[in-house]
């Protein structure tokens, strides 16, 4: 009884935890891009996308697998848990119809590559954002 009682208050930590963080889509400041829609990111971290809405070239990076503010990406962007987007790129994979993207270790990683590459997409904690990145979708 004990021991499940804990397990639930980890889960409401946990669960507060991640709720705490604010997430931007950014692309590069340089970048023509100013916003964009959580379908049209969503398409384009699934691979479904290779371009932004301008035809322009687009590349997602990733934040490590198991990490809380990639758990919430997924979760209010695309609508699919940690399972549900190991499965999709395990068939995707599997048929040879796409490579998940890369993977970056933390927020700053991200906005630092973002920055340098027009071409590039990522999303970070908001608190990571400085100019050298402009925000297109704030996710809630």
């Amino acid at each position: 009884m004990i021991r499940k009682l804990l397990c639930c208050l980890l889960l409401v930590l946990l669960a507060g935890t991640t709720a705490a963080a604010e997430l931007v889509v950014v692309v590069s400041a340089r970048s023509p891009i100013t916003t964009l829609r959580a379908e049209q990111v969503a398409d384009i971290f699934l691979s479904e996308a290779t371009r932004f809405p301008d035809g322009g070239e687009v590349v997602a990076l990733d934040l490590p697998i198991g990490s809380p503010l990639r758990d919430d990406f997924y979760l209010k962007v695309a609508n699919r848990s940690p399972a549900l987007m190991k499965a999709y790129w395990t068939k995707r994979i599997f048929t040879g119809r796409g490579q998940p993207p890369r993977e970056l270790p933390n927020s700053q990683a991200v906005r630092k590559l973002v920055a340098d590459n027009p071409t590039l997409i990522g999303y970070i904690d908001r608190n990571a954002l400085d100019a050298s990145v402009r925000p297109v979708l704030v996710v809630h």
